[in-house]
């Protein structure tokens, strides 16, 4: 499974793609805010770093101005994916640039017929929100599950960009039912190394290295 990283925070994506935990990045109009950073700036900072898949969201709603911020954003780096919602004008937008040769991912899909939509469309990504789900009592794994059996029963090429990764079950689920890409924040991947057995066992380790008296360096 492929990690992309959802923020816009320079400093916290250098230190996940340091440890060669970034496959990529996703950002939208809500991380940009947060980041205080002009989108055309930082989303240029962060293509320069990272190697994989750097989404960066249109704001219009009209497919024509979807298709002419894509072009705009699609000039900032050769490893940029426009961000499209998934509306009908989303759905026509995405259709232009993919032809056109640009990576396109296709974002808020709450449906397995969405993310049909999508596929047919030429996406490169579609980005299901899984938490977004779980919070109106909704199973976001289960929209995982029906999108990957979709897309190999017609073999479509579209990736399956699990979104709104909240907590690490979220992440290993997508994993298990085979999501190919999984974005989420920094605090989320980072606590994926954490387990309680991990420290309870370190923790004797060094209370018993600690009698041995002994130092390595």
């Amino acid at each position: 499974m492929k990690f992309f990283v959802d923020t816009a925070e320079v400093d916290q994506i250098k230190e996940l793609n340091d440890l060669g935990m970034v496959d990529g990045v996703t950002t939208n109009p809500s991380l940009i805010l947060k980041s205080g950073r002009d989108i055309l700036e930082v989303t240029r900072e962060i293509a320069d770093m990272v190697d994989g898949p750097v989404s960066a969201e249109v704001v219009a709603l009209e497919a024509d101005a979807m298709i002419e911020e894509g072009r705009k954003l699609a000039q900032i780096a050769g490893n940029i994916a426009v961000k499209v919602p998934l509306t009908w004008a989303g759905l026509k937008a995405c259709k232009v640039l993919s032809d056109e040769g640009n990576m396109v991912n296709v974002t808020l899909c709450f449906s397995a017929n969405q993310a049909l939509l999508a596929a047919k469309a030429g996406a490169t990504f579609i980005s299901p929100f899984v938490g977004r789900l779980d919070d109106i009592n909704l199973d976001g794994m289960e929209l995982i599950s029906d999108i990957r059996q979709i897309y190999d029963n017609y073999g479509y090429e579209t990736q399956i960009l699990a979104a709104s990764i909240r907590t690490v079950n979220h992440a290993c689920q997508a994993a298990l039912i085979g999501a190919d890409v999984m974005t989420a924040p920094p605090g989320v991947i980072k606590k994926m190394a954490d387990h309680p057995l991990t420290d309870a066992g370190l923790e004797q380790f060094m209370k018993d290295w600690a009698k041995t008296g002994q130092k390595i360096v």
